[in-house]
């Protein structure tokens, strides 16, 4: 069944996947010089999603993040899901003296796009590109991570995600 709230949930589930493949930077990662340093395993967490119509939904995320021996390079493989829609994302990322970039493919849908933005500290700041153009912003402690996506003239208006390394 294909409806414009689909559609709509369908770039929602993009945006959302593609803020958490930029996912960065805890303290110890900024020592090494690389926000990836410090992400490799599992990471779960519950979150909300804001319709434009007000609308709000939560949802569950499990990724995984393969980060290289450099600490560069990033692979991600997430699956989220809500009451009403499930996406599942794989995403390469890269980091370079401060710069992050990359690209991502929704699988389930089929869509895809480019990542680029900057690491500064224990928070990332990047824009998505594809299918819509969307704000993101992280912040990465420990085992913690904050995620702010803002998707001005989209279905979507925001998404608040809180992850946690190792749990279920």
């Amino acid at each position: 069944m294909t409806s414009a709230k689909s559609i709509a949930r369908a770039i929602q589930a993009s945006a959302f996947a593609v803020m958490l493949a930029a996912v960065v930077s805890s303290d110890h990662a900024q020592a090494a010089g690389s926000p990836f340093s410090n992400l490799s395993g599992a990471w779960s967490g519950p979150g909300t999603i804001t319709l434009a119509s007000g609308t709000k939904e939560s949802i569950r995320c499990r990724a995984t993040y393969n980060v290289d021996s450099s600490g560069a390079n990033l692979q991600l493989m997430l699956r989220c899901a809500s009451d009403s829609f499930k996406f599942e994302l794989q995403s390469n990322v890269a980091h370079n003296d401060g710069e992050v970039s990359g690209t991502w493919a929704e699988l389930t849908r089929r869509v895809g796009g480019t990542i680029s933005g900057n690491a500064t500290g224990n928070r990332i700041q990047i824009n998505v590109q594809g299918m819509l153009a969307a704000n993101l912003a992280v912040n990465t402690r420990a085992n913690q991570q904050s995620i702010s996506i803002q998707a001005p003239g989209s279905e979507m208006s925001q998404v608040a995600i809180s992850l946690n390394r190792g749990s279920k």
